[in-house]
Protein backbone atom coordinates (compact mmCIF):
# COMPACT_ATOMS: atom_id res chain seq x y z
CA UNK A 1 0.00 0.00 0.00
CA UNK A 2 1.12 3.50 -0.67
CA UNK A 3 0.05 6.65 1.06
CA UNK A 4 1.33 10.03 0.04
CA UNK A 5 0.89 13.27 1.82
CA UNK A 6 2.18 16.36 0.09
CA UNK A 7 4.74 14.57 -2.05
CA UNK A 8 6.50 17.73 -3.20
CA UNK A 9 4.70 17.93 -6.54
CA UNK A 10 3.40 21.44 -5.90
CA UNK A 11 4.03 24.20 -8.36
CA UNK A 12 7.42 25.93 -8.25
CA UNK A 13 7.46 28.86 -5.90
CA UNK A 14 4.80 27.38 -3.62
CA UNK A 15 5.61 26.24 -0.12
CA UNK A 16 8.97 26.66 1.59
CA UNK A 17 12.61 26.51 0.70
CA UNK A 18 13.29 26.59 -3.01
CA UNK A 19 9.78 25.87 -4.12
CA UNK A 20 9.48 22.36 -2.68
CA UNK A 21 6.51 21.52 -0.51
CA UNK A 22 7.37 19.44 2.59
CA UNK A 23 6.10 15.90 2.17
CA UNK A 24 6.27 12.31 3.26
CA UNK A 25 5.75 9.30 1.01
CA UNK A 26 5.55 5.64 1.97
CA UNK A 27 7.55 3.65 -0.59
CA UNK A 28 6.97 0.19 0.88
CA UNK A 29 5.71 -1.45 4.07
CA UNK A 30 6.73 -4.89 5.27
CA UNK A 31 6.90 -7.33 8.14
CA UNK A 32 10.55 -7.25 9.10
CA UNK A 33 10.20 -9.86 11.86
CA UNK A 34 7.27 -11.76 13.34
CA UNK A 35 7.36 -14.24 16.19
CA UNK A 36 4.40 -15.92 17.83
CA UNK A 37 4.66 -18.60 20.46
CA UNK A 38 2.31 -20.49 22.73
CA UNK A 39 4.64 -22.03 25.34
CA UNK A 40 1.95 -24.12 27.05
CA UNK A 41 0.06 -25.42 24.02
CA UNK A 42 -2.14 -27.37 23.90
CA UNK A 43 -2.75 -27.47 27.67
CA UNK A 44 -3.15 -23.69 27.98
CA UNK A 45 -6.33 -23.83 25.86
CA UNK A 46 -7.93 -26.18 28.39
CA UNK A 47 -6.82 -24.14 31.41
CA UNK A 48 -7.98 -20.67 30.36
CA UNK A 49 -11.19 -19.63 32.09
CA UNK A 50 -11.01 -15.85 31.47
CA UNK A 51 -9.51 -13.66 28.75
CA UNK A 52 -5.73 -13.35 29.21
CA UNK A 53 -4.22 -10.22 30.77
CA UNK A 54 -2.04 -8.35 28.27
CA UNK A 55 1.22 -6.50 28.71
CA UNK A 56 2.24 -4.53 25.62
CA UNK A 57 5.58 -2.82 24.93
CA UNK A 58 6.15 -0.59 21.95
CA UNK A 59 9.23 1.06 20.46
CA UNK A 60 10.01 3.08 17.33
CA UNK A 61 13.36 3.35 15.59
CA UNK A 62 14.40 5.11 12.41
CA UNK A 63 17.53 5.10 10.31
CA UNK A 64 18.68 6.85 7.16
CA UNK A 65 19.11 4.68 4.08
CA UNK A 66 21.62 5.02 1.27
CA UNK A 67 19.04 6.49 -1.12
CA UNK A 68 18.63 10.24 -0.90
CA UNK A 69 15.94 11.36 1.59
CA UNK A 70 14.98 7.71 2.32
CA UNK A 71 14.49 6.41 5.84
CA UNK A 72 13.44 3.09 7.33
CA UNK A 73 11.09 3.35 10.30
CA UNK A 74 10.55 0.21 12.41
CA UNK A 75 7.62 -0.10 14.79
CA UNK A 76 8.38 -2.85 17.33
CA UNK A 77 5.51 -4.33 19.31
CA UNK A 78 5.80 -7.05 21.95
CA UNK A 79 2.69 -8.38 23.66
CA UNK A 80 2.61 -11.05 26.34
CA UNK A 81 -0.66 -12.58 27.50
CA UNK A 82 -0.97 -14.31 30.85
CA UNK A 83 -3.86 -16.42 32.05
CA UNK A 84 -3.91 -17.46 35.67
CA UNK A 85 -0.20 -16.65 36.06
CA UNK A 86 0.76 -18.79 33.05
CA UNK A 87 2.01 -17.35 29.77
CA UNK A 88 -0.72 -17.93 27.20
CA UNK A 89 1.18 -16.46 24.25
CA UNK A 90 3.90 -14.03 23.25
CA UNK A 91 3.84 -12.08 19.99
CA UNK A 92 6.66 -9.90 18.72
CA UNK A 93 6.28 -7.86 15.56
CA UNK A 94 8.74 -5.53 13.84
CA UNK A 95 6.70 -3.75 11.19
CA UNK A 96 8.69 -1.43 8.95
CA UNK A 97 8.29 1.03 6.13
CA UNK A 98 10.60 2.98 3.87
CA UNK A 99 9.70 6.66 3.67
CA UNK A 100 10.92 9.36 1.35
CA UNK A 101 10.91 12.79 2.93
CA UNK A 102 10.82 15.88 0.76
CA UNK A 103 11.85 19.36 1.93
CA UNK A 104 11.50 18.53 5.63
CA UNK A 105 13.48 21.00 7.74
CA UNK A 106 16.31 19.37 9.71
CA UNK A 107 14.73 20.23 13.07
CA UNK A 108 11.53 18.43 12.01
CA UNK A 109 13.16 15.16 10.88
CA UNK A 110 13.01 13.47 14.28
CA UNK A 111 9.33 14.20 14.99
CA UNK A 112 8.34 13.25 11.44
CA UNK A 113 10.22 9.94 11.64
CA UNK A 114 9.30 9.04 15.24
CA UNK A 115 5.77 10.48 15.45
CA UNK A 116 4.12 10.87 12.04
CA UNK A 117 5.68 7.86 10.27
CA UNK A 118 4.72 5.29 12.94
CA UNK A 119 1.25 6.86 13.15
CA UNK A 120 0.83 6.07 9.44
CA UNK A 121 1.92 2.42 9.69
CA UNK A 122 0.42 1.54 13.09
CA UNK A 123 -3.00 0.45 11.72
CA UNK A 124 -1.30 -2.20 9.56
CA UNK A 125 0.75 -3.56 12.48
CA UNK A 126 -2.39 -3.54 14.65
CA UNK A 127 -4.22 -5.61 12.04
CA UNK A 128 -1.41 -8.18 11.85
CA UNK A 129 -1.38 -8.61 15.64
CA UNK A 130 -5.18 -9.05 15.69
CA UNK A 131 -5.14 -11.57 12.83
CA UNK A 132 -2.32 -13.70 14.26
CA UNK A 133 -3.81 -13.89 17.74
CA UNK A 134 -7.31 -14.66 16.42
CA UNK A 135 -6.01 -17.34 14.05
CA UNK A 136 -4.15 -18.96 16.97
CA UNK A 137 -7.39 -19.66 18.82
CA UNK A 138 -7.26 -16.72 21.24
CA UNK A 139 -9.45 -13.62 21.20
CA UNK A 140 -8.07 -11.05 18.75
CA UNK A 141 -5.73 -8.57 20.41
CA UNK A 142 -7.01 -5.14 19.38
CA UNK A 143 -4.36 -2.62 20.33
CA UNK A 144 -5.68 0.78 21.30
CA UNK A 145 -4.50 3.81 19.31
CA UNK A 146 -1.07 5.00 20.37
CA UNK A 147 -0.16 8.61 21.10
CA UNK A 148 3.19 8.63 19.30
CA UNK A 149 3.75 12.28 20.18
CA UNK A 150 3.56 11.51 23.91
CA UNK A 151 5.81 8.47 23.41
CA UNK A 152 8.39 10.61 21.58
CA UNK A 153 8.21 13.38 24.19
CA UNK A 154 8.64 10.85 26.99
CA UNK A 155 11.65 9.34 25.27
CA UNK A 156 13.20 12.79 24.78
CA UNK A 157 12.51 13.64 28.43
CA UNK A 158 14.29 10.50 29.58
CA UNK A 159 17.27 11.23 27.32
CA UNK A 160 17.51 14.82 28.65
CA UNK A 161 17.23 13.81 32.31
CA UNK A 162 20.49 13.95 34.24
CA UNK A 163 21.86 10.59 35.32
CA UNK A 164 21.17 9.63 38.94
CA UNK A 165 23.92 10.70 41.32
CA UNK A 166 26.19 7.90 42.47
CA UNK A 167 26.27 7.19 46.19
CA UNK A 168 29.63 8.02 47.71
Amino acid sequence: MTDTRGNGSGTPGSGQGGGQVPGIAINIQYVKDLSFEIPGAPDIYLQIRQPPQMQVNLDVNARRLAAENAYEVVLSIRAEAKAEEKVAFIIELDYAAVFTLTAIPQEMLEPVLLVEAPRLIFPFARSIIADVTRESGFPAVLLQPIDFLALWQSRRGQAAAPPPAANA
